[in-house]
């Protein structure tokens, strides 16, 4: 790839493209909202694949446990959203994390991933949406180096770089985190503390804005609140909802969601930390989010 398509895959694409979305569904309330938000955006994203990532924490009793749980919750969604025919193109993740930086782990999502990005170059990607551990997209850069030419990868994951500490989708997958920081491919990166964490909702807006729209939206409503209220019963609450903002990064045309820039990939260390480093590959950074605008888009999508 020439230097000028490398950074012309960095800028938010124009005219419709192909996008496959990796996701721990189960995990939290706000993937739903992002497939959901995905697949009701199709006048831009025509959508190739839906894979399910792995998570553990008190949702999963393991990394595995949590796919097979995401991989569920997506065809619940597809359910709901009359989109039957779609569960053809929904596969099944990574069942550990990665051990090092140069094993995949063997999937069906991953393979699919690897196998697809040969139908694509850099004048025409393929659009790679994660928002959960990297461990599915990681391992088919390692089977299929191509994609690092033939991809555009979009994570949400990590803080932002002037924050230490752990961040979940990363921390569970340091590895993974690496392989994709350093591999030389297009990457955007969405931060979740100090930046994506600003995209937050309530139970006010959610009722006001989505209940009684469709059976999807009474899904969303019901059970985000439900999930929140076991957190903090009684109490006034607002409930982040960032991982739209991975999809939206593909929908900002003219700037009209979020702010980004260009940098250099910091290298995530196994501590938690970032390494700063000049000469690593060029990312393309998302540093602030337009609330009210995206907030606007998404309920107006959803409510279609």
């Amino acid at each position: 790839m020439t230097r000028e398509q490398f950074f012309k895959n960095l800028e938010v694409p124009k005219g419709k493209i192909d996008v496959v979305l990796d996701t721990d569904a189960y995990n939290e309330v706000d993937d739903q909202y992002a497939i959901s938000y995905m697949l009701k955006s199709d006048y831009k994203l025509n959508v190739r694949g839906i894979c399910a990532a792995p998570f553990f924490n008190d949702k999963s009793t393991s990394p595995e446990n949590g796919m097979e749980r995401s991989y569920d919750e997506i065809m619940n969604l597809l359910t709901l959203m009359g989109k039957e025919e779609l569960k053809s193109i929904v596969y099944k993740g990574s069942r550990s994390y990665l051990a090092d930086e140069k094993t995949p782990v063997e999937s069906e999502a991953a393979r699919f991933m690897a196998e697809l990005a040969n139908e694509y170059s850099p004048e025409n990607p393929l659009y790679i949406v994660a928002i959960g551990a990297i461990t599915n997209v990681a391992s088919a850069i390692l089977m299929n180096p191509a994609m690092k030419e033939n991809c555009v990868f979009v994570w949400l994951g990590g803080k932002a770089h002037c924050f230490d500490g752990r961040e979940f989708n990363m921390y569970q997958d340091l590895a993974g985190a690496r392989v994709l920081f350093l591999c030389g491919a297009p990457v955007v990166q969405l931060p979740c503390m100090g930046v994506v964490d600003k995209f937050h909702t309530s139970r006010y807006d959610l009722e006001h804005y989505l209940l009684g729209k469709n059976k999807l939206c009474d899904y969303l409503v019901n059970y985000t609140v439900r999930d929140t209220e076991a957190y903090f019963p009684g109490k006034p609450w607002h409930r982040v909802i960032w991982d739209v903002t991975a999809v939206a990064w593909l929908l900002n045309d003219n700037d009209r969601f979020m702010l980004s820039d260009i940098v250099h990939a910091p290298i995530p260390e196994y501590d938690g930390r970032y390494a700063p480093a000049s000469d690593t590959p060029f990312m393309n950074y998302v540093y602030h989010i337009m609330v009210d605008e995206l907030m606007a888009d998404l309920f107006e999508t959803l409510a279609k």
